[in-house]
């Protein structure tokens, strides 16, 4: 049974469902795309606020960690690397937690974990422990609040998901634009590990708020299961797979980069650290704007430019020798970025359905975790060697145009589902 034919039988179950009937307001509560289903994203929303908030802001960090330490570029960028592979590689293993158990006490380990993770990295006396502080803490818990939290707003909706995903994850953009400046000032006056006490008592506050607010999408109404095993042999997935390893480069390199290169052309901290900022603005209108085109005139077409837009972009930043050039590289990036990961997790749904979602785009999102640990040293390694960012960038970009080839054998995906 094909991902289009899986999709069409969710819609008949529920349909069906919806005929035999729940009694009284219960059932109106548990249907999909009611005004109960909003309150999950209303939690996707601020659970990505605060995980990616808190996780791009290390570029802020960037420096004042490695002057510290006497830390080379390579070095500081594993401290991010380790990070994303956590969580991405965690992400089989989480989906299938809260497909099994609900996503609210996955979530809720998960925000003990960030805030656990932060106060111990504010404590450390050599770098290598932030691999372990940081990378664990913050890798453990956003794997157990992004994955299960994104495959329940997934459940939760059928005519309105990418809409729905793209508000959800518009928090990622709205994070990074707030809390990247925020952590840059909290360093200014009270030194890193200040700075991290606070955001980590925060973001374990929030998180725990995301927690309670989520539930898990009503599973009487969902499509049939497929295998992992069975997704891992489709042709389809392991395009996606490959092009998710390759793009990824791209969503990291500029969080952990972005600041010092632009300090290093004469750009002062707060301001280098507000180019973050900016692209967590542009790809909030990304998530938002791009989410809703795709419903309107076909996901898959939609993603691919997405892909093809986020290689292009790094251009900008290979010629910028201004500010103002970084600032239309960061809002380009960010709009395309945005875009991009809005519809991943609807891209995997219309493949497979939802019921198992969590495990399906868990596994997907082990690609990325390869992509972040390898990508990030990399790219660090050429700087330190060369002595300057633009060959790591042009290989950044070159990654991502290669992402976009990867998945042209996937436009088949915008086919209508046949009655």
């Amino acid at each position: 049974m094909s991902g289009r034919e899986l999709d069409h039988v969710g819609a008949a179950m529920a349909n069906s469902s919806g005929a035999r009937g729940a009694s009284g307001s219960a059932a109106a509560r548990w249907e999909r795309d009611s005004p109960h289903a909003w309150r999950m994203v209303a939690a996707g929303f601020l659970a990505t606020f605060t995980l990616f908030g808190v996780a791009y802001s290390f570029g802020a960090f960037f420096k004042p960690m490695a002057v510290e330490f006497g830390a080379s570029s390579s070095a500081m960028s594993a401290i991010f690397s380790i990070t994303a592979f956590i969580y991405f590689l965690l992400g089989p293993l989480t989906g299938h937690l809260a497909d099994r158990f609900g996503p609210r006490p996955v979530a809720a380990f998960g925000a003990i974990a960030v805030g656990a993770g932060l106060v111990l990295t504010a404590r450390i006396d050599r770098l290598p422990i932030a691999y372990l502080t940081y990378g664990l803490g913050v890798g453990i818990g956003v794997a157990c609040c992004y994955v299960p939290l994104v495959a329940a707003v997934s459940g939760w909706f059928l005519k309105r998901r990418s809409t729905a995903l793209g508000v959800a994850v518009s928090g990622i953009g709205a994070g990074t634009l707030t809390i990247a400046p925020l952590a840059a000032a909290l360093i200014k006056h009270w030194g890193w590990r200040e700075a991290y006490v606070f955001m980590g008592l925060g973001a374990a506050a929030s998180l725990m708020v995301c927690a309670y607010l989520a539930e898990p999408p009503p599973i009487e109404l969902d499509t049939p299961k497929v295998s992992i095993a069975r997704v891992l042999r489709t042709p389809d997935f392991k395009l996606l797979y490959i092009a998710c390893l390759l793009f990824t480069v791209a969503t990291a390199i500029p969080f952990i980069f972005l600041p010092p290169f632009a300090q290093s052309i004469g750009i002062k901290p707060i301001a280098a650290a507000t180019l973050v900022g900016l692209i967590g603005l542009a790809s909030t209108a990304g998530r938002l704007g791009l989410g809703t085109l795709a419903d309107r005139f076909g996901m898959m077409r939609v993603y691919q430019g997405c892909i093809l837009a986020l290689g292009l972009s790094f251009g900008l930043w290979l010629v910028a020798e201004s500010y103002a050039m970084l600032t239309l590289f960061a809002l380009a990036m960010g709009l395309s970025y945005g875009g991009a990961v809005a519809l991943t997790p609807a891209v995997v749904a219309r493949m497979f359905g939802t019921n198992g979602l969590g495990v399906n785009l868990g596994t997907l999102y082990t690609g990325s975790a390869f992509g972040t640990l390898m990508g990030p040293p990399l790219c660090g390694m050429i700087i330190d060697r060369t002595g300057g960012y633009r060959l790591a960038v042009a290989f950044t970009m070159a990654c991502t145009i290669v992402a976009f080839v990867v998945l042209l054998p996937l436009s088949h995906l915008d086919e209508p589902i046949e009655d």
